[in-house]
């Protein structure tokens, strides 16, 4: 169990980030173990192709066994969204002893891979040639493989960060974490990261606690060594809409009041999305998913808030209540 001790002003300092580069070694995992997440393997097909050219032995002997990842590879985003680049220009600074020992206690207790060995265990050059060879893999590799789909990514993200939001308003840190994954509990000031690997306490002393969502995580990720910040990757929400081709159809009776259109708009609605994400998902234009929008906001069946530049949408009760009623109506059979 890795516990974090979260005071007062920790809680006042929780806040949320977006990273492409945890987001960039997380999918690493799921590249080397399919299993671990099915819903992944339309992307995985996709960019196996492109792979080729890039060193992947020395790629993939950064997950190790356990499927531990090195901290040095995912600093801490100094601001809620960071570039990969800018991310990628702070571990290229990372100083050689840090270096080497992140990849140790990453593969720990196991020996270090062969495309690792011969660099951990030489000089400091030798170090920083092996980090500068890794940044350059990495860059490589989120061109070919995240890049071209962070955008839709990053949608999904921000959604569960608003619908988290939502939670923390409502019902404060207990029902933050209520849902977040069955491995996490909040008890007594204290956030339990149950079945992990490692064993430490930290206590947070002011300095907060950061939250990542994370479409590649499986489970919670907190850092390997506790001598990082408190921070918390964890599985975001809707990634199981992030890779469909089509949107699932809305109960007939629905369709029947609202027409299909605003029908299926209501069924997607049940997570904060943007008109943007939501004509992605249907296959249509903006401007049409707009005029729906309009409609369905002035008859109370969605809500609307601002989450930086975009404008979120969101069912609102009786939205969620109409939803219920349809399902219920398209279960019973003439004969009842």
């Amino acid at each position: 169990m890795i516990t974090f001790v979260l005071g007062v002003e920790d809680l006042a300092n929780t806040r949320f980030a977006l990273s492409p580069l945890h987001e960039t070694l997380l999918s690493l995992r799921v590249l080397q173990d399919p299993g671990l997440s099915v819903l992944h393997l339309p992307w995985r097909r996709s960019v196996l192709g492109g792979l080729a050219p890039l060193d992947t032995e020395l790629l993939m002997s950064l997950v190790a066994r356990r499927r531990t990842l090195p901290d040095f590879l995912t600093p801490t985003p100094t601001c809620f969204a960071p570039a990969f680049e800018e991310q990628l220009a702070a571990v290229r600074r990372v100083p050689p002893a840090r270096v080497r020992h992140d990849l140790r206690l990453t593969h720990a207790p196991d020996p270090l891979p062969e495309a690792l060995r011969d660099a951990v265990t030489g000089d400091d050059a030798a170090v920083v040639r092996l980090r500068d060879a890794l940044c350059e893999l990495l860059r490589q590799y989120w061109e070919v493989a995240i890049e071209p789909v962070w955008p839709r990514m990053r949608r999904v993200l921000e959604a569960d960060m608003t619908y988290r939001a939502r939670q923390l308003a409502l019902g404060g840190a207990r029902l933050l974490f209520a849902d977040m994954h069955p491995d996490l509990r909040w008890h007594s000031g204290e956030l339990h990261i149950d079945k992990m690997i490692s064993r430490y306490r930290v206590a947070a002393s002011g300095r907060g606690l950061l939250l990542l969502p994370s479409v590649f995580a499986h489970k919670p990720a907190p850092p390997v060594s506790p001598e990082v910040p408190p921070e918390l990757v964890y599985p975001s929400r809707g990634v199981a809409t992030l890779w469909e081709s089509t949107p699932p159809a809305a109960p007939r009776a629905l369709v029947s009041l609202l027409g299909a259109p605003r029908a299926r708009l209501l069924g997607l609605l049940e997570e904060p999305l943007s008109t943007v994400e939501l004509a992605r998902r249907l296959r249509v234009t903006p401007s049409a998913v707009s005029q729906h929008l309009r409609v369905l906001h002035a008859t109370g069946l969605v809500n609307r808030a601002r989450a930086g530049r975009q404008v979120l949408y969101r069912r609102s009760t009786l939205g969620d209540q109409l939803m219920e009623g349809a399902g219920a109506a398209v279960s019973v059979s003439p004969e009842d």
